[in-house]
């Protein structure tokens, strides 16, 4: 836990002491498990909330990547007239399929009900999409925010973390191709 900001305790003490007193609020999602151990879920402003049930895109994502077929995983939320939002996942997959192929519709049907199943028929993703790349910065991280700001059609904002800016491009491919279907 950081001690301070450099020369500038009072921002360091509004920015993380303030919200409830005596209680340190660092915004991302943690769990602790039944031996007392913390686990960061991710950033609490990623928290879907589904038919008013709240849950991290890293609950989708841990879930995804324990199928076979998947090699990698991220989620988002989608605005939905029914539920407020929707969870939409886009994987990578260890053996590509054909997006339109009758391969990928039985694979996504298998990974929803994969999903169901562990977290819930009520917070199964509206849809899952096979990428060829996800966004990432130069160490790794899967840039979510821009995931979704490519779904949504917003804009993208600070790219210059971005690594592979190809993944937009497989991004922007992947929403025309499921509007041109629409």
């Amino acid at each position: 836990m950081p001690q301070g900001f450099w020369r500038d305790d009072a921002r360091y003490l509004d920015a993380y002491w303030s919200r409830f007193p005596g209680i340190w609020v660092h915004g991302d999602w943690a769990r602790v498990d039944v031996d007392g151990h913390w686990f960061i879920q991710g950033r609490s402003d990623d928290t879907l909330k589904i038919a008013g049930k709240r849950v991290g895109p890293a609950d989708y994502e841990s879930a995804l990547v324990t199928h076979p077929a998947v090699a990698e995983a991220v989620a988002i939320g989608v605005p939905d007239e029914v539920k407020g939002e929707a969870a939409h996942c886009f994987v990578t997959l260890v053996a590509p399929i054909g997006r339109g192929s009758r391969r990928w519709r039985e694979l996504e049907t298998d990974l929803i009900a994969h999903l169901a199943a562990r977290l819930g028929k009520a917070l199964a993703p509206a849809r899952i999409h096979q990428v060829s790349t996800l966004p990432r910065t130069r160490n790794g991280k899967i840039l979510r925010r821009m995931v979704k700001a490519i779904w949504l059609d917003q804009a993208l904002g600070d790219t210059a973390a971005l690594e592979n800016p190809e993944a937009l491009d497989a991004l922007r491919q992947c929403r025309e191709t499921l509007e041109a279907d629409a």
